[in-house]
């Protein structure tokens, strides 16, 4: 164990962990999206009913949604946790009830959802429920006496800023409750809405190719560098860590695509490695009859890409950080997982989020002749077929 620890060490001493990336970094945001759904509401109207069964479809349907649960205390900051998830959903849904614009923080979130919108980082769906539009348009009914008060407590600027924000939000388009038939069939309708949306924005494999070659940085030669792949789906994760390994392994001397390592045993880790290792440095000395030792004196300091797909476990990284140790300046080693607390104990900094993958691209990789393996049953194409989103 003493032995493995200090070629883990050794190694993080060589290794070069890139710069920090994620996936919104063409964006001015610099906060990883988290989220699906931010839902903005006004607890004691609509948390135990409408939000609540609202919040409900959507995880059934798979969609991620930031539901803050908490009491706020008036004139403090806007708490991060609201901030983060403001900035680290695809949409907001706002659901404007009678009592929402007498809300501090109701209005302080509208602000900034809205700032988001006009700066095309945000989607936004309004619900009006149990109000009218045209009630925030004109600020009639109800809202007179609630700003009647704001204006009491608060600046001018920030009620005027309050006051835009709802009028803002009056001219998009939305759901209204009082034309509905029934809670249910407003949430059907919404859910429905939300997950057209987030179709659309879906992301393809060359988009996200695009934004993962800053972080590799494959013009440099400096050291090995580690980074990382995370994503939830494993069909999804697993089909574009394949077409990340397609893409680049031709800028190496030699390569490997370590695959389904949480099913490999540690002490078969290197033959597994060593024996799937490709590349033109060992074409005319590889064979079924070289022992691993040669492949691995032949290999002694060359450029090297290794993509590790499905690591589950630190232990296996422990492991592979021996192998690591006789890459060459200007290897790359991706590490491929659903752990996200894995890569970050083990200090890879560099991780790119790959999300939105768009289901037809995840299903031809996973249908190519490199994902089938000869002796299935035609039965099997089937599933890769009929994959959904949810289940990327």
């Amino acid at each position: 164990m003493n032995t493995i620890l200090q070629n883990v060490s050794c190694f993080k001493r060589k290794v070069s962990s890139g710069r920090p990336f994620d996936s919104r970094s063409l964006s001015s945001s610099s906060t990883p999206q988290k989220y699906d759904v931010f839902l903005s509401f006004r607890g004691a109207d609509t948390r135990k009913n409408f939000v609540s069964f609202l919040y409900k479809q959507l995880e059934t349907k798979g969609i991620r949604a930031f539901k803050d649960d908490n009491a706020l205390v008036c004139g403090r900051s806007i708490a991060p946790v609201i901030v983060q998830g403001i900035k680290g959903s695809t949409i907001a849904v706002v659901v404007i009830s009678p009592t929402y614009p007498a809300s501090f923080w109701c209005l302080e979130e509208l602000v900034m959802i809205l700032k988001l919108e006009r700066e095309k980082l945000l989607t936004v769906v309004p619900i009006f429920y149990e109000v009218e539009p045209n009630d925030l348009k004109r600020q009639t009914g109800k809202l007179v006496k609630q700003f009647k008060k704001h204006e009491k407590r608060h600046s001018t600027e920030r009620v005027h800023s309050w006051r835009d924000a709802l009028n803002r939000l009056a001219t998009l388009s939305g759901d209204c409750s009082k034309i509905s038939e029934d809670d249910a069939t407003l949430v059907d309708r919404v859910t429905e809405r939300i997950s057209k949306i987030l179709s659309s924005n879906v992301i393809s494999f060359d988009e996200h190719m695009k934004r993962l070659y800053p972080l590799l940085d494959l013009n440099s030669n400096e050291g090995v560098q580690v980074s990382g792949i995370w994503g939830r789906g494993s069909k999804g994760r697993s089909a574009f860590a394949k077409h990340v390994y397609k893409n680049i392994s031709p800028d190496f001397e030699a390569h490997c695509f370590l695959e389904d390592v949480r099913n490999i045993s540690l002490h078969l880790q290197e033959e597994e490695l060593l024996s799937k290792m490709q590349g033109e440095v060992l074409m005319s000395t590889k064979s079924s009859h070289m022992c691993l030792h040669a492949i691995k004196a032949r290999l002694g300091n060359r450029k090297v890409l290794l993509v590790a797909n499905d690591v589950d476990k630190i232990e296996k990284l422990d492991a592979l950080a021996d192998e690591f140790s006789w890459f060459g300046p200007g290897s790359r080693i991706i590490i491929v997982t659903q752990d996200k607390h894995l890569l970050s104990s083990w200090g890879v900094k560099s991780v790119y989020e790959v999300e939105l993958l768009r289901c037809c691209e995840v299903g031809k990789l996973w249908r190519s002749e490199a994902f089938i393996r000869r002796d299935d049953h035609a039965g099997s194409e089937l599933s890769f077929s009929t994959l959904i989103c949810n289940d990327i």
